[in-house]
Protein backbone atom coordinates (compact mmCIF):
# COMPACT_ATOMS: atom_id res chain seq x y z
CA UNK A 1 0.00 0.00 0.00
CA UNK A 2 1.16 3.09 -0.64
CA UNK A 3 2.01 5.58 1.70
CA UNK A 4 -0.25 8.07 2.30
CA UNK A 5 1.33 11.75 2.62
CA UNK A 6 1.03 13.56 5.63
CA UNK A 7 1.08 17.67 5.99
CA UNK A 8 1.62 20.24 8.60
CA UNK A 9 -1.26 21.76 9.86
CA UNK A 10 -0.60 24.29 8.45
CA UNK A 11 0.28 23.39 4.99
CA UNK A 12 -2.77 21.27 4.14
CA UNK A 13 -3.55 21.47 0.43
CA UNK A 14 -6.45 23.77 -0.53
CA UNK A 15 -9.05 23.90 -2.77
CA UNK A 16 -8.15 26.07 -5.69
CA UNK A 17 -9.99 29.79 -5.72
CA UNK A 18 -11.01 31.32 -8.58
CA UNK A 19 -8.58 33.86 -8.50
CA UNK A 20 -6.19 31.04 -8.93
CA UNK A 21 -6.96 31.56 -12.62
CA UNK A 22 -5.79 35.00 -12.20
CA UNK A 23 -2.17 36.20 -13.97
CA UNK A 24 0.72 36.12 -11.06
CA UNK A 25 0.99 39.86 -11.43
CA UNK A 26 -3.12 40.59 -10.95
CA UNK A 27 -3.21 37.97 -8.44
CA UNK A 28 -0.91 39.29 -6.25
CA UNK A 29 -2.08 42.94 -6.83
CA UNK A 30 -5.57 41.47 -5.60
CA UNK A 31 -4.19 39.53 -2.84
CA UNK A 32 -2.17 42.78 -1.05
CA UNK A 33 -5.62 44.47 -2.11
CA UNK A 34 -7.69 42.49 0.24
CA UNK A 35 -5.14 41.52 2.69
CA UNK A 36 -4.93 45.80 3.79
CA UNK A 37 -8.13 46.05 3.99
CA UNK A 38 -8.70 43.23 6.25
CA UNK A 39 -5.33 44.32 8.19
CA UNK A 40 -7.51 47.91 8.33
CA UNK A 41 -10.80 46.46 10.24
CA UNK A 42 -8.66 44.44 12.47
CA UNK A 43 -6.98 47.06 13.46
CA UNK A 44 -9.78 49.23 13.87
CA UNK A 45 -11.59 46.35 15.96
CA UNK A 46 -8.74 46.07 17.74
CA UNK A 47 -8.59 49.72 18.42
CA UNK A 48 -12.38 49.67 19.57
CA UNK A 49 -11.38 46.80 21.64
CA UNK A 50 -8.39 48.81 23.76
CA UNK A 51 -10.97 51.51 24.30
CA UNK A 52 -13.02 49.34 26.01
CA UNK A 53 -10.66 47.72 28.32
CA UNK A 54 -9.03 51.00 28.28
CA UNK A 55 -12.54 52.57 30.19
CA UNK A 56 -13.05 51.92 33.78
CA UNK A 57 -16.49 52.44 35.37
CA UNK A 58 -16.46 55.52 37.56
CA UNK A 59 -19.00 57.86 38.85
CA UNK A 60 -19.62 59.58 35.45
CA UNK A 61 -20.99 57.15 34.14
CA UNK A 62 -24.03 57.10 37.04
CA UNK A 63 -26.63 59.59 37.20
CA UNK A 64 -25.91 62.80 39.69
CA UNK A 65 -27.95 61.88 42.73
CA UNK A 66 -26.53 58.15 42.82
CA UNK A 67 -25.33 57.17 45.93
CA UNK A 68 -22.60 55.16 46.52
CA UNK A 69 -22.03 53.97 49.94
CA UNK A 70 -21.01 50.87 52.63
CA UNK A 71 -22.91 48.70 54.55
CA UNK A 72 -22.87 46.83 57.96
CA UNK A 73 -24.83 45.10 60.68
CA UNK A 74 -24.58 45.67 64.37
CA UNK A 75 -23.89 42.40 65.63
CA UNK A 76 -21.57 41.92 62.54
CA UNK A 77 -18.76 44.24 63.39
CA UNK A 78 -19.25 46.08 67.09
CA UNK A 79 -18.35 43.72 69.56
CA UNK A 80 -18.27 45.06 72.70
CA UNK A 81 -21.13 42.72 73.76
CA UNK A 82 -20.58 42.71 77.50
CA UNK A 83 -19.61 46.40 77.41
CA UNK A 84 -21.29 49.90 77.82
CA UNK A 85 -24.49 48.40 79.18
CA UNK A 86 -25.73 46.22 76.28
CA UNK A 87 -27.84 43.41 76.81
CA UNK A 88 -27.62 40.23 74.88
CA UNK A 89 -29.09 39.60 72.03
CA UNK A 90 -30.25 36.18 70.00
CA UNK A 91 -27.28 36.08 68.09
CA UNK A 92 -24.82 36.28 71.14
CA UNK A 93 -27.10 32.76 72.73
CA UNK A 94 -26.96 31.39 68.80
CA UNK A 95 -23.14 31.74 68.26
CA UNK A 96 -22.06 30.21 71.25
CA UNK A 97 -24.03 27.23 71.15
CA UNK A 98 -21.83 24.43 69.65
CA UNK A 99 -21.99 23.06 66.42
CA UNK A 100 -23.91 26.01 65.28
CA UNK A 101 -21.56 28.46 63.70
CA UNK A 102 -19.05 26.04 61.57
CA UNK A 103 -15.66 27.47 62.92
CA UNK A 104 -16.87 28.42 66.48
CA UNK A 105 -16.95 32.09 66.13
CA UNK A 106 -19.56 34.96 67.65
CA UNK A 107 -19.16 38.55 67.46
CA UNK A 108 -17.88 38.82 71.29
CA UNK A 109 -15.26 41.13 69.69
CA UNK A 110 -15.88 41.01 65.91
CA UNK A 111 -13.55 43.59 64.70
CA UNK A 112 -13.99 45.97 67.52
CA UNK A 113 -15.85 48.58 65.39
CA UNK A 114 -17.57 49.79 69.22
CA UNK A 115 -13.67 50.91 70.08
CA UNK A 116 -12.44 52.00 66.38
CA UNK A 117 -15.21 53.72 64.89
CA UNK A 118 -13.43 56.74 64.16
CA UNK A 119 -10.48 54.60 62.41
CA UNK A 120 -13.57 52.68 60.77
CA UNK A 121 -15.12 55.82 58.81
CA UNK A 122 -11.72 57.08 57.83
CA UNK A 123 -11.14 54.08 55.80
CA UNK A 124 -14.54 55.02 54.48
CA UNK A 125 -13.96 58.52 53.41
CA UNK A 126 -10.59 57.77 52.34
CA UNK A 127 -12.31 55.17 49.30
CA UNK A 128 -14.60 58.13 48.81
CA UNK A 129 -18.41 56.66 49.86
CA UNK A 130 -20.98 58.80 50.02
CA UNK A 131 -23.09 57.31 52.97
CA UNK A 132 -22.80 54.37 55.35
CA UNK A 133 -25.23 51.95 56.10
CA UNK A 134 -25.51 51.16 59.83
CA UNK A 135 -27.45 49.00 62.03
CA UNK A 136 -28.36 50.09 65.66
CA UNK A 137 -28.21 47.23 68.39
CA UNK A 138 -31.41 47.13 70.09
CA UNK A 139 -30.32 45.72 73.07
CA UNK A 140 -27.77 48.60 73.62
CA UNK A 141 -30.82 51.05 73.16
CA UNK A 142 -32.62 48.93 75.29
CA UNK A 143 -31.09 45.84 76.84
CA UNK A 144 -33.95 44.02 77.85
CA UNK A 145 -36.07 45.24 74.51
CA UNK A 146 -39.01 45.79 76.61
CA UNK A 147 -38.36 49.89 76.56
CA UNK A 148 -38.53 50.40 79.85
CA UNK A 149 -35.13 51.82 80.24
CA UNK A 150 -32.98 53.74 78.05
CA UNK A 151 -29.31 53.06 78.22
CA UNK A 152 -27.50 56.10 77.50
CA UNK A 153 -24.33 54.62 76.87
CA UNK A 154 -26.22 53.10 73.70
CA UNK A 155 -27.27 56.58 72.91
CA UNK A 156 -24.14 58.71 73.41
CA UNK A 157 -22.34 55.81 71.39
CA UNK A 158 -24.53 56.14 68.07
CA UNK A 159 -24.54 60.07 68.66
CA UNK A 160 -20.90 59.67 68.30
CA UNK A 161 -20.79 57.64 64.89
CA UNK A 162 -23.27 59.62 63.80
CA UNK A 163 -21.62 63.14 64.37
CA UNK A 164 -18.46 61.68 63.18
CA UNK A 165 -19.94 60.61 60.25
CA UNK A 166 -21.25 64.15 59.57
CA UNK A 167 -17.64 65.21 60.08
CA UNK A 168 -16.59 63.22 57.01
CA UNK A 169 -19.42 64.55 54.68
CA UNK A 170 -20.72 60.73 55.24
CA UNK A 171 -24.60 60.21 54.84
CA UNK A 172 -25.92 57.80 57.54
CA UNK A 173 -28.55 55.17 56.71
CA UNK A 174 -29.70 53.95 59.80
CA UNK A 175 -31.29 50.14 59.91
CA UNK A 176 -33.37 50.11 63.02
CA UNK A 177 -33.02 46.18 63.29
CA UNK A 178 -30.46 43.41 61.42
CA UNK A 179 -31.83 40.48 63.06
CA UNK A 180 -30.24 41.02 66.51
CA UNK A 181 -33.53 40.70 68.53
CA UNK A 182 -32.73 41.48 72.59
CA UNK A 183 -32.75 37.69 74.19
CA UNK A 184 -34.99 39.12 76.84
CA UNK A 185 -38.13 39.26 74.31
CA UNK A 186 -37.31 35.64 72.79
CA UNK A 187 -37.23 34.17 76.01
CA UNK A 188 -39.90 36.16 77.90
CA UNK A 189 -42.52 35.93 74.94
CA UNK A 190 -40.98 34.10 72.24
CA UNK A 191 -39.61 36.98 69.81
CA UNK A 192 -41.20 37.77 66.77
CA UNK A 193 -43.74 34.46 67.14
CA UNK A 194 -45.62 37.26 69.84
CA UNK A 195 -47.84 40.40 68.81
CA UNK A 196 -46.29 41.88 71.85
CA UNK A 197 -43.49 42.40 70.03
CA UNK A 198 -44.84 44.97 67.70
CA UNK A 199 -45.62 47.78 70.53
CA UNK A 200 -41.93 47.03 71.82
CA UNK A 201 -40.60 47.75 68.11
CA UNK A 202 -42.25 51.24 68.01
CA UNK A 203 -41.10 52.18 71.22
CA UNK A 204 -38.22 51.63 70.63
CA UNK A 205 -37.98 52.39 67.21
CA UNK A 206 -39.43 56.38 68.46
CA UNK A 207 -36.39 56.28 70.91
CA UNK A 208 -34.11 56.34 67.83
CA UNK A 209 -36.02 59.00 65.95
CA UNK A 210 -35.76 61.34 68.91
CA UNK A 211 -32.29 60.91 69.88
CA UNK A 212 -30.86 60.42 66.13
CA UNK A 213 -33.59 62.09 63.90
CA UNK A 214 -32.20 65.41 63.67
CA UNK A 215 -29.25 63.87 61.69
CA UNK A 216 -30.33 60.53 60.20
CA UNK A 217 -32.10 61.56 57.27
CA UNK A 218 -33.18 58.14 55.92
CA UNK A 219 -34.50 54.97 57.55
CA UNK A 220 -34.75 51.29 57.59
CA UNK A 221 -37.11 49.38 59.53
CA UNK A 222 -36.19 46.18 59.26
CA UNK A 223 -33.78 44.26 56.81
CA UNK A 224 -34.24 41.39 55.26
CA UNK A 225 -37.25 40.21 57.18
CA UNK A 226 -37.60 37.23 55.01
CA UNK A 227 -34.21 35.49 56.28
CA UNK A 228 -35.29 36.64 60.07
CA UNK A 229 -38.37 34.74 59.52
CA UNK A 230 -37.48 31.28 57.13
CA UNK A 231 -33.95 31.14 58.43
CA UNK A 232 -34.46 31.81 62.09
CA UNK A 233 -37.79 29.59 62.03
CA UNK A 234 -37.99 27.99 59.68
CA UNK A 235 -34.99 26.31 58.79
CA UNK A 236 -33.32 27.51 61.98
CA UNK A 237 -29.50 27.89 60.84
CA UNK A 238 -30.10 31.57 61.78
CA UNK A 239 -30.59 32.99 65.20
CA UNK A 240 -32.48 32.12 67.16
CA UNK A 241 -32.13 28.49 65.61
CA UNK A 242 -35.73 27.37 65.31
CA UNK A 243 -37.23 24.68 62.95
CA UNK A 244 -39.53 23.09 65.30
CA UNK A 245 -42.93 24.26 63.76
CA UNK A 246 -41.70 25.15 60.20
CA UNK A 247 -44.77 24.61 58.28
CA UNK A 248 -46.12 28.15 60.47
CA UNK A 249 -43.98 29.84 62.50
CA UNK A 250 -41.82 31.43 59.26
CA UNK A 251 -45.65 33.11 58.50
CA UNK A 252 -46.27 34.30 61.96
CA UNK A 253 -43.31 36.23 62.52
CA UNK A 254 -43.10 38.22 59.07
CA UNK A 255 -46.24 38.86 59.84
CA UNK A 256 -45.33 40.65 62.84
CA UNK A 257 -42.55 41.98 61.68
CA UNK A 258 -45.00 43.81 58.96
CA UNK A 259 -46.98 44.81 61.48
CA UNK A 260 -44.33 46.27 63.85
CA UNK A 261 -42.34 47.97 60.23
CA UNK A 262 -45.68 49.64 60.18
CA UNK A 263 -45.81 50.87 63.59
CA UNK A 264 -42.57 52.39 63.55
CA UNK A 265 -43.54 54.12 59.74
CA UNK A 266 -46.71 55.64 61.88
CA UNK A 267 -44.70 56.93 64.78
CA UNK A 268 -42.21 58.47 62.48
CA UNK A 269 -44.85 60.23 59.73
CA UNK A 270 -47.01 61.46 62.82
CA UNK A 271 -44.43 62.80 65.21
CA UNK A 272 -40.98 63.31 63.54
CA UNK A 273 -41.20 63.31 59.76
CA UNK A 274 -42.18 66.97 58.77
CA UNK A 275 -40.01 67.75 62.11
CA UNK A 276 -36.94 66.20 60.98
CA UNK A 277 -37.28 66.25 57.60
CA UNK A 278 -35.93 62.47 56.70
CA UNK A 279 -37.80 59.19 54.58
CA UNK A 280 -38.19 55.53 55.93
CA UNK A 281 -38.55 52.13 53.73
CA UNK A 282 -38.35 48.86 54.51
CA UNK A 283 -35.17 46.13 53.09
CA UNK A 284 -36.47 43.41 51.10
CA UNK A 285 -33.99 40.74 49.52
CA UNK A 286 -35.36 38.46 47.05
CA UNK A 287 -33.46 35.54 44.56
CA UNK A 288 -34.79 36.72 41.32
CA UNK A 289 -36.34 33.78 39.63
CA UNK A 290 -36.06 33.41 35.34
CA UNK A 291 -38.70 29.98 33.83
CA UNK A 292 -36.39 26.81 33.73
CA UNK A 293 -38.06 26.75 30.13
CA UNK A 294 -40.91 28.20 27.81
CA UNK A 295 -43.02 25.59 29.75
CA UNK A 296 -46.67 27.65 31.10
CA UNK A 297 -45.79 25.84 34.43
CA UNK A 298 -42.25 26.97 34.66
CA UNK A 299 -43.29 30.09 33.96
CA UNK A 300 -45.83 30.48 36.48
CA UNK A 301 -43.43 28.80 38.98
CA UNK A 302 -41.16 31.70 38.33
CA UNK A 303 -43.77 33.83 38.94
CA UNK A 304 -44.84 31.82 42.12
CA UNK A 305 -41.29 31.70 43.28
CA UNK A 306 -41.59 35.76 43.15
CA UNK A 307 -44.62 35.97 45.28
CA UNK A 308 -43.13 33.40 48.25
CA UNK A 309 -40.63 36.57 48.48
CA UNK A 310 -40.94 40.25 47.08
CA UNK A 311 -45.02 39.57 47.49
CA UNK A 312 -44.77 38.08 50.97
CA UNK A 313 -43.43 41.55 52.54
CA UNK A 314 -44.90 44.01 49.38
CA UNK A 315 -48.37 42.96 48.55
CA UNK A 316 -49.22 43.31 51.87
CA UNK A 317 -48.32 46.70 51.72
CA UNK A 318 -49.29 47.63 47.80
CA UNK A 319 -52.53 45.56 48.21
CA UNK A 320 -53.56 45.05 51.81
CA UNK A 321 -53.11 40.98 51.52
CA UNK A 322 -50.57 38.55 51.20
CA UNK A 323 -50.01 36.87 47.37
CA UNK A 324 -53.40 34.91 46.16
CA UNK A 325 -51.36 31.93 45.20
CA UNK A 326 -49.94 32.30 48.77
CA UNK A 327 -53.55 32.14 50.46
CA UNK A 328 -54.12 29.31 47.68
CA UNK A 329 -50.97 26.77 48.80
CA UNK A 330 -50.49 28.13 52.78
CA UNK A 331 -54.48 28.36 53.75
CA UNK A 332 -55.01 29.09 57.15
CA UNK A 333 -51.53 29.36 58.07
CA UNK A 334 -50.55 32.45 56.96
CA UNK A 335 -52.40 35.00 59.20
CA UNK A 336 -54.88 37.29 58.50
CA UNK A 337 -54.74 41.19 58.91
CA UNK A 338 -57.93 43.14 60.26
CA UNK A 339 -58.92 46.01 58.88
CA UNK A 340 -57.30 48.06 61.00
CA UNK A 341 -54.05 46.54 60.08
CA UNK A 342 -54.36 46.78 56.63
CA UNK A 343 -54.47 50.52 56.86
CA UNK A 344 -51.39 50.44 58.84
CA UNK A 345 -49.87 48.72 56.59
CA UNK A 346 -51.47 50.66 53.42
CA UNK A 347 -48.17 52.46 51.94
CA UNK A 348 -46.10 52.48 54.81
CA UNK A 349 -42.89 52.75 52.39
CA UNK A 350 -41.50 56.14 50.91
CA UNK A 351 -38.95 53.63 49.14
CA UNK A 352 -38.19 49.78 49.25
CA UNK A 353 -34.19 48.31 49.47
CA UNK A 354 -33.68 45.01 47.33
CA UNK A 355 -30.73 43.00 48.43
CA UNK A 356 -29.80 40.76 45.47
CA UNK A 357 -27.15 38.08 45.52
CA UNK A 358 -28.28 35.10 42.90
CA UNK A 359 -30.59 34.51 40.57
CA UNK A 360 -32.07 31.33 39.58
CA UNK A 361 -33.54 29.15 36.77
CA UNK A 362 -36.90 27.98 38.57
CA UNK A 363 -38.65 24.82 37.18
CA UNK A 364 -42.19 23.72 38.32
CA UNK A 365 -42.40 20.59 40.64
CA UNK A 366 -45.05 18.35 42.46
CA UNK A 367 -42.41 16.82 44.75
CA UNK A 368 -39.76 19.37 45.18
CA UNK A 369 -36.41 18.26 46.15
CA UNK A 370 -36.34 21.28 48.97
CA UNK A 371 -36.21 20.23 52.68
CA UNK A 372 -37.76 23.51 54.34
CA UNK A 373 -41.77 23.47 54.11
CA UNK A 374 -41.35 26.78 53.25
CA UNK A 375 -39.97 26.23 50.46
CA UNK A 376 -41.74 23.02 49.29
CA UNK A 377 -45.26 24.82 49.47
CA UNK A 378 -43.74 26.86 46.44
CA UNK A 379 -43.86 23.54 44.41
CA UNK A 380 -40.71 24.79 42.29
CA UNK A 381 -37.09 23.39 41.99
CA UNK A 382 -34.08 25.83 41.88
CA UNK A 383 -31.64 24.83 39.39
CA UNK A 384 -28.57 26.80 38.88
CA UNK A 385 -27.72 30.26 40.12
CA UNK A 386 -25.49 33.26 39.14
CA UNK A 387 -23.90 33.98 42.68
CA UNK A 388 -22.76 37.21 42.89
CA UNK A 389 -19.97 36.85 45.56
CA UNK A 390 -18.65 40.11 46.42
CA UNK A 391 -20.57 43.22 45.78
CA UNK A 392 -24.74 43.15 47.35
CA UNK A 393 -26.46 45.94 45.63
CA UNK A 394 -29.17 47.47 47.84
CA UNK A 395 -31.33 49.08 44.70
CA UNK A 396 -33.30 51.59 46.93
CA UNK A 397 -36.53 52.19 44.86
CA UNK A 398 -38.77 55.56 45.14
CA UNK A 399 -42.21 53.73 44.82
CA UNK A 400 -43.88 56.85 44.45
CA UNK A 401 -42.41 58.62 41.77
CA UNK A 402 -44.72 59.31 38.36
CA UNK A 403 -42.31 57.86 35.81
CA UNK A 404 -41.55 54.57 37.94
CA UNK A 405 -38.95 53.36 40.26
CA UNK A 406 -35.53 54.62 39.94
CA UNK A 407 -32.72 53.22 41.18
CA UNK A 408 -30.75 55.30 42.98
CA UNK A 409 -27.70 53.78 45.89
CA UNK A 410 -25.94 50.75 46.26
CA UNK A 411 -23.90 49.49 48.75
CA UNK A 412 -20.51 47.62 48.28
CA UNK A 413 -20.27 44.83 51.41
Amino acid sequence: MADTPLYPANSLPRRQSPSSNLSPTLSHSLSLSLSSSKLARMAKEEEQQQQQLDHHLSRSDFPPAFVFGVATSAYQIEGASGEGGRGASIWDAFSHVEGRIVDGSNGDVAVDHYHRYEEDIDLIAKLGFDAYRFSISWSRIYPDGLGSQINMEGITFYNKLIDALLKKGIQPYVTLYHWDLPLHLHDSMGGWLSKQIVNCFATYAETCFANFGDRVKNWITINEPLQTAVNGYGIGIFAPGRCECSDTEPYLVTHHQLLAHAAAVSVYRKKYRDQQGGQIGLVVDCEWAEAYSQKTEDKDAAARRLDFQLGWYLDPIYYGDYPKVMREIVGDRLPKFSEEEIELLRNSVDFVGLNHYTTRFIAHTNESPEESDFYKAQQMERIGNVQISSIRMALCCSMGHSKGSQLHSAEIQ
